[in-house]
Parts: structure tokens; C-alpha cells; sequence
């Protein structure tokens, strides 16, 4: 896991922060989809409580949800993502954390957006992020997680002119979804799509709405 060390996925992050914004701000305008899922989501959380972006960026997702009148803060690895972040929605509330170990008190979220936040994460640490997502939701509250389908793991030196050193994971489906219940979750839809054209990295994209199990129903 050396290439993609916390340190590692910092650093880097805070290199491609600028860029990054540049080219992804407004990347939802040309995902009807995303739009679609995001919109069902709000209007399962608005009013009900505090939403967290994970791995939030420069903030389009958290964006998109504060438009829609829900309760989001972003949570993100990279100082220089937070900057973007802040700079780009100044009435949105930011945060920096490490999703593999989040300082959020437990039962206090009642929806989680986690729009490729596992991309760099290795198939090792996925259960931990996954326990870690649940243990901060409330009872009933949801999670959308957003991810690349494959089984591979690119190796990138360079993204947009800037060196990295960060590996890229795509996951299949059904692995996700084992995770996600391994982790306590109920899975309430999945849902896959080809990539845009001209619009994003040539992957197939999945969805996975899943839901904390209700006290009662533990």
C-alpha cells in the first residue's frame, strides 16, 4: 500500500487540487444520471438531519446537495481540495478527515455521498471504511456510493501534467455490495451505466444506495 500511503494521497491530491476543480466543478451538468441519484437522495434527507460528502473535492457533489436545500458538509484527505472547496461554495461547511477513520461521533449523519471516495482505496481497507461509514450514520440513514467497475488497478505517474504516485481501483459490483453488508448495511438499489463520451474516464460507472438497518430491525 505504499503508493497510496495517507501521506501519498494527500500530497497528491493537494498537487491536482486546482486542476482538479478546474475540470470537475461542474462535471454534474453533463451526468443526467448522477443529477437523477442525487435529486432522490435530497429528497429523502431534506429536513431530516446533517449529510457528509466523503471524499468530497472541490465540492460539485456537496454543491449540488446544499442547492437542493439538504444539510451537507464536505469532508475531504486534501488541504488543497479544501481550499478549492471553500473557495468554490463559500456557505458550505468543509472539513478536513480521513474516511478510514472518521472524527464524526457515532449515529449523528442521516446520509452519507460517497461519489468515487473509495478510488484509491485498496480492497484491504475497504471493510474499514465501510464500518466506518456505518458507525456514523443514524439508524435508517443512507448512503450513495459512486465507483468504477473493473477489476484492475491503474498505476498513474502523471494526471493532467502534474506527477502522482497514486494507484486507481476499480471494483465489481457484486464485491461492493458483499462489503456493504459485511459492514452492516441493507443494499436498497444498485444501479450500473456506461461511461459519458467526451465527459469522463472511458469506465463503467455503479450506484449502490444502501441503508443502516433501524434499531428495531438489528
Amino acid at each position: 500500500m505504499a503508493k497510496n500511503s495517507v501521506e501519498t494521497i494527500r500530497e497528491d491530491y493537494d498537487r491536482l487540487a486546482a486542476e482538479y476543480a478546474n475540470r470537475l466543478f461542474d462535471e454534474l451538468q453533463h451526468k443526467p444520471l448522477d443529477r437523477e441519484l442525487l435529486d432522490r437522495f435530497a429528497a429523502q434527507m431534506k429536513g431530516r438531519g446533517e449529510v457528509c460528502d466523503l471524499a468530497c473535492g472541490p465540492g460539485q457533489v456537496a454543491r449540488y446537495l446544499h442547492d437542493a436545500k439538504v444539510s451537507v458538509f464536505g469532508l475531504d484527505l486534501s488541504p488543497g481540495m479544501l481550499e478549492q472547496a471553500r473557495r468554490l461554495n463559500p456557505t458550505i461547511p468543509f472539513r478536513e478527515g480521513n474516511m478510514l477513520s472518521l472524527d464524526i461521533a457515532s449515529e449523528t449523519l442521516v446520509g452519507i455521498t460517497a461519489f468515487y471516495a473509495i478510488v484509491n482505496i485498496p480492497d484491504q481497507s475497504l471493510d474499514v471504511a465501510f464500518h466506518e461509514m456505518a458507525k456514523v450514520l443514524k439508524p435508517s440513514g443512507l448512503l450513495l456510493i459512486a465507483f468504477h467497475i473493473g477489476d484492475d488497478v491503474v498505476q498513474m505517474d502523471e494526471l493532467w501534467g502534474t506527477p502522482i504516485t497514486m494507484n486507481f481501483f476499480l471494483f465489481k459490483t457484486a464485491q461492493i455490495r458483499e462489503s456493504l453488508e459485511a459492514a452492516g448495511f441493507a443494499v436498497d438499489e444498485v444501479i450500473e451505466r456506461d461511461p459519458y463520451p467526451e465527459v469522463e474516464y472511458q469506465s463503467r460507472r455503479a450506484y449502490i444506495l444502501a441503508r443502516k438497518p433501524s434499531s428495531r430491525g438489528k
